[in-house]
């Protein structure tokens, strides 16, 4: 008796034609930064694909920066070793728009109508991902400094723990005791190195701005730029600020070795896997200069989509929404500490409507957004070489090789030429 399978392969030739498996869409993906988004990526592609079994997800090799991603995106344009999708900076989205590398998504989110606000993508959250109108992308995981403490210092010097300073003045005045312990102890860590993101949320917390309104004009070495750069000097003269590269400040806080530790709460997983029970952990929002108007940079990345080819333009909107929507960031979340993109991930008990009640150490990030607004993104093809002039000058006040005022003026010198011509 010839087996069924036998018989339709037979008469499959019989009639003229050979049976196919549908054709499989490949998708290259890029991101940044493996040790925060590495797990992350592997979760919600897994879970992408299962769902969506005709597509699959392959993942360039990942950058170890926001500008390392940046760099490698611009050097790949228009070849083909350029990724389908791509995991850019929320201050580098307008370095792809004005040169016309990604797709335009305004009118695919126009054409979904009310289904995205159904998805949680509020119109605030959709502009996190607009260059002058343009949806370049759609927001993934979204960030703000907050203040990383060790209780258990905080105890051993007088202070109290649940109820953490609120300006920059105590902060300093807790690390200076905290720097007298001694046995390598530090008093503050402040993340100062990569981009310009911390110090804007020294010259944002204090109501400033990196350029006039009309972008002709550098102003971030203005009364309220000077005030964060003092703030900075501070921190190493008075509050036990020590030259930490990125890597070691982190080793140093998770050990208790260090007092306050400020960055992104997007390391606050890493952070409480670092620390384990070494101490007691605690988080808190971070002071602000001027805390009327005082604003915070928002710092994160949003999921861009750089293929034009119909079929993978379908599968790359598909990958875009499921990764930025309601599941995306109820895997972000938890698995890094960035705040909620969407707003239905946020509100509904399916996603992370009970998480933050469970788990106070990410209520921080949650209570600042209120304050969060755009990470500025500085006009033509110099960003990169702009935040490096602003990230060098930082180093100098660390360092104690000038004065606030002289590295603010030098780079902004630095950086009005770096600025398009009008």
């Amino acid at each position: 008796m010839i087996h069924f399978k036998k018989l339709v392969a037979i008469a499959a030739i019989g009639m003229g034609f050979t049976v196919q498996a549908h054709a499989e869409t490949v998708l290259t993906v890029h991101y940044p930064m493996p040790g925060f988004f590495k797990d992350v990526m592997d979760t919600i592609s897994k879970k992408f694909m299962e769902e969506n079994p005709g597509i699959k997800i392959q993942f360039a090799s990942p950058s170890p920066t926001y500008e390392d991603g940046i760099q490698t995106i611009m050097r790949q344009a228009g070849t083909s070793e350029m990724p389908d999708v791509t995991f850019t900076g929320l201050n580098r989205l307008r370095m792809l728009e004005e040169r016309k590398i990604p797709v335009d998504l305004t009118l695919l989110v126009t054409k979904e109508g009310a289904q995205m606000a159904e998805q949680g993508f509020s119109d605030t959250i959709l502009k996190l991902a607009q260059v002058k109108g343009v949806q370049v992308g759609l927001a993934f995981a979204t960030s703000t400094p907050i203040m990383y403490y060790n209780a258990d210092l905080i105890r051993k010097v007088g202070g109290n723990p649940d109820v953490p300073p609120k300006t920059w003045d105590e902060v300093i005045a807790l690390g200076d005791k905290i720097k007298k312990l001694g046995d390598g102890i530090e008093g503050i860590d402040f993340r100062w190195q990569g981009d310009d993101w911390m110090f804007s949320a020294l010259l944002f917390g204090a109501g400033g701005t990196m350029l006039s309104a009309d972008e002709t004009k550098v102003t971030f070495n203005g009364p309220e730029g000077l005030k964060g750069a003092e703030i900075l000097s501070r921190m190493v003269k008075e509050g036990g600020l020590p030259v930490f590269t990125k890597s070691a400040g982190e080793q140093a806080f998770a050990a208790g070795k260090v007092g306050f530790e400020f960055q992104t709460t997007g390391a606050l997983r890493n952070t409480i896997k670092n620390v384990g029970g070494k101490f007691d952990l605690r988080t808190a929002e971070i002071p602000l200069i001027d805390p009327v108007n005082g604003k915070l940079p928002t710092g994160g990345n949003a999921v861009v989509i750089l293929t034009h080819d119909k079929d993978k333009l379908d599968a790359a909107w598909k990958f875009a929404k499921f990764a930025a929507g309601p599941y995306g960031a109820s895997v972000v979340v938890p698995g890094t500490g960035y705040v909620p993109n969407n707003e239905l991930a946020a509100k509904s008990p399916k996603y992370l409507g009970d998480f933050y009640k469970e788990n106070p150490l990410f209520q921080a990030g949650l209570k600042q957004m209120p304050r969060m607004i755009p990470w500025y993104a500085f006009p033509g093809s110099n960003g990169v070489k702009v935040t490096q002039t602003i990230v060098e000058n930082l180093s100098r006040i660390v360092e104690q090789s000038a004065t606030p005022k002289e590295a603010l003026d030098d780079a902004a010198a630095d950086v009005a030429d770096l600025l398009p011509r009008s």
